[in-house]
């Protein structure tokens, strides 16, 4: 069943205050909006892509087309007018390893090579070691390496600890840009897997010139089983069809919502299953190893990102609790759905189904150009 959007749940009893940029589809293809005082403001005629609103600095939603109270459109994920992923060019990073629960969760993962029937006995063995002690653990600190070599004399160490405390964080590509999934539309998981979850994250969106504009919520979906064979196997673990998703729109900055409140931010999730299961989770963002701006940083350290980039800030939530056979912990079943929740930001709600089943991604770069040209919107601005 297709969810129902309602603003004062996907964007949060604040979304008449807060300023939103996101895209929609009136039937012609793509356009970037503003969301301003709950009024939706089509910008596709002030630049024609999110990108460009975002790198030349045209968030001025008085110079956009009022085409309504978003309240009234009837925004679905799949009819007309069409919710659709909040970003367009931008490159799709995630940084992993950044709560010390996760970055336990997956040394688990490596040292019980990706089998969840063996990751309670690791589990056992390396909280008692470690337990909370890693989250006081400053990264790239003498304390830190400290640590290392105490872990590598008892055989624990691991290359997800050399992330967490180590000087260097974890920056890999997530997914291509267009094939993020937004609000309402299907989430997959490989057909193969059989060890996998959900990723609840904070995610920024940051100009080409490294400056933070808004935020987002987005699950990073992340298969256990592969990226516990092997870290090599990242890329299939992180990027396939329908594996990104990301909120209805992005929250911009201003005096009344900024970086400050993505530190203290409280991100909650929900999975339930067409078989009753249900769990429930939180990512509480004060419990970060590396400062949201020093990931931004790091980021951009030696790279470029001419369209901007939007950057999953990592998680707090490790699944545990058991689905099915006891001390196999959980992993994701078709039906499924996943909730993702905080305050200021709004709910991601996404159904799960796989890969391979979820609608292909054929809307790419060249079709979007050509729409685009179609429509009459490559034209320079004066």
């Amino acid at each position: 069943m297709t969810p129902i959007f309602d603003p004062a749940d996907a964007l949060g009893t604040e979304w008449r205050e807060g300023r939103w940029l996101g895209r929609i589809d009136r039937g012609d293809g793509p356009s970037p909006v503003l969301v301003v005082g709950g009024i939706v403001h089509d910008m596709s005629r002030v630049a024609p892509t999110v990108a460009e609103l975002v790198a030349d600095g045209l968030l001025d939603h008085t110079a956009g087309e009022p085409i309504g109270d978003l309240a009234k459109l009837g925004l679905s994920p799949d009819g007309t007018p069409r919710l659709l992923s909040p970003i367009d060019f931008q490159c799709v990073k995630a940084a992993g390893v950044t709560f010390a629960v996760s970055a336990l969760e997956r040394v688990i993962e490596e040292l019980a090579r990706g089998d969840p029937g063996a990751a309670t006995a690791v589990r056992e063995r390396l909280e008692t070691r470690v337990g909370g002690g890693l989250a006081a653990v400053v990264p790239g600190t003498e304390e830190a390496a400290a640590l290392k070599v105490a872990l590598i004399e008892e055989g624990l160490w691991s290359q997800y600890l050399e992330v967490a405390i180590g000087p260097d964080a974890e920056v890999f590509t997530k997914a291509a840009s267009l094939s993020t999934v937004g609000w309402g539309s299907a989430v997959g998981v490989r057909s193969d897997s059989t060890w996998n979850n959900p990723e609840p994250e904070v995610v920024l969106l940051v100009d080409p010139t490294g400056r933070t504009v808004g935020a987002t919520l987005g699950n990073d979906v992340n298969l256990r089983d592969f990226e516990g064979r092997s870290a090599l196997l990242l890329g299939k673990a992180k990027d396939n069809n329908a594996s990104c998703s990301l909120g209805a729109f992005v929250r911009l900055f201003d005096d009344s919502f900024t970086m400050d409140d993505v530190r203290s931010a409280s991100v909650a999730l929900r999975i339930e299953g067409e078989d009753g299961y249900v769990l429930d989770g939180a990512s509480a963002m004060d419990q970060i190893s590396r400062d949201p701006e020093e990931l931004v940083r790091q980021t951009m350290s030696e790279h470029q990102y001419p369209d901007g980039f939007v950057l999953f800030l990592g998680t707090l939530f490790a699944p545990t609790k058991d689905r099915d056979e006891p001390g196999r912990g959980f992993t994701h079943k078709v039906g499924d759905t996943v909730s993702i929740a905080s305050p200021r930001l709004g709910r991601l709600l996404n159904p799960v189904t796989t890969s391979k089943a979820a609608p292909e991604w054929t809307f790419g770069v060249t079709a979007l150009v050509r729409n685009l040209a179609a429509r009459g919107l490559l034209s320079k601005r004066t």
